[in-house]
């Protein structure tokens, strides 16, 4: 199992000097890959449904009012560190000119000495995509982002790209330099809806579904079970094999305390054992990348956490 830690972009740890010693401190640790989510810009106002909550309500809070932009921070990670992944979760596609987001990823691949994973996502807030004039429909998102994600491909992988889509068309141009990666760096699909499922089916290298989706569950094994049965059927269907599509999953739960859901312990809540024997049980659905929350109130408390973790939970499992 390859263990993933999500760093803020957002609130007080996300300054140069916390970010930076979480980062130093997860790739001594052992963990695999850095990770940061995508907000440009949060309107005042809210009314789009949150996928991840009963309510629908957006837990926005003040610390999403100073918000860093994901791009740069995985930028800042990358010098900061020499060996852990650096995955883009989500960006979300039709937020950025993919032409610009084409150039910016690959250098971030380049300078990074190849260790991006791009992963993506649609959005769900309209208001975001208003007020960021995204030219393209909200209802179009996910044509659009299918589109965008094989003209990326296009533009890092042709040596004379060129592309003729709904949405996006490009061609006579020149676009250097490649990413790192050969061909490219990987994709991997953020939700966990059917219409995600297809997008990893026909487009991506790996999913990386979260729990708490109410329309799509996932707290059980068998939910998670289920889904990812689905999808290697899917897989297959394109003519691609399922044992090449990794399977990243997790949800904001830490090992340091124990959750119930309906009088049943919440699966990696709990003690070390507890919590390693439900990474055995993950390992065993094919899940390849594990992510927990392990960040505390302050730096020294998200040291702890994650020290613990790697320390107490990893060497059991």
């Amino acid at each position: 199992m390859k263990y993933l830690l999500h760093l803020p972009i957002a609130g007080p740890q996300a300054t140069p000097e916390i970010l930076g010693a979480l980062a130093r401190k997860g790739e001594e640790l052992g963990f695999d890959v850095l990770a940061a989510s995508d907000r440009l810009i949060l309107p005042r106002t809210v009314r789009s449904r949150y996928p991840y909550g009963v309510s629908g309500g957006f837990p926005g809070g003040e610390a999403s009012q100073r918000t860093l932009e994901m791009l740069t921070v995985l930028a800042f990670l990358a010098g900061q560190t020499s060996r852990v992944k650096l995955l883009t979760s989500v960006i979300v596609l039709p937020y950025r000119n993919p032409l610009l987001a084409a150039k910016m990823l690959a250098t971030l691949d380049v300078l990074s000495g190849g260790r991006l994973i791009v992963g993506c996502g649609v959005g769900w807030m309209r208001e975001e995509f208003l007020a960021l004039q995204v030219p393209t429909r909200f209802e179009d998102r996910g044509a659009v982002s299918n589109e965008y994600i094989e003209g990326l491909k296009e533009l890092w992988t042709s040596p004379d790209p060129s592309f003729q889509g709904k949405f996006l068309s490009f061609s006579d141009l020149e676009f250097t330099p490649k990413p790192a990666q050969t061909p490219h760096p990987p994709f991997w699909i953020g939700g966990e809806s059917p219409a995600a499922l297809r997008r990893v089916a026909r487009l991506a290298d790996g999913w990386m579904p979260i729990a708490g989706n109410p329309r799509y569950p996932l707290e059980s094994f068998q939910q998670l079970e289920s889904a990812i049965q689905r999808l290697r059927v899917m897989v297959e269907e394109q003519g691609r094999d399922p044992n090449r599509v990794h399977i990243r999953f997790g949800g904001a739960w830490s090992f340091s305390e124990t959750k119930t859901d309906g009088g049943r312990r919440q699966a990696l809540t709990g003690s070390a054992n507890q919590v390693a024997k439900d990474i055995h049980s993950y390992r065993k659905l094919g899940v390849s990348h594990l992510y927990m929350s392990l960040l505390g109130s302050n730096l020294q408390e998200s040291l702890e956490r994650m020290e613990r973790f790697m320390t107490e939970v990893a060497p059991l499992v």
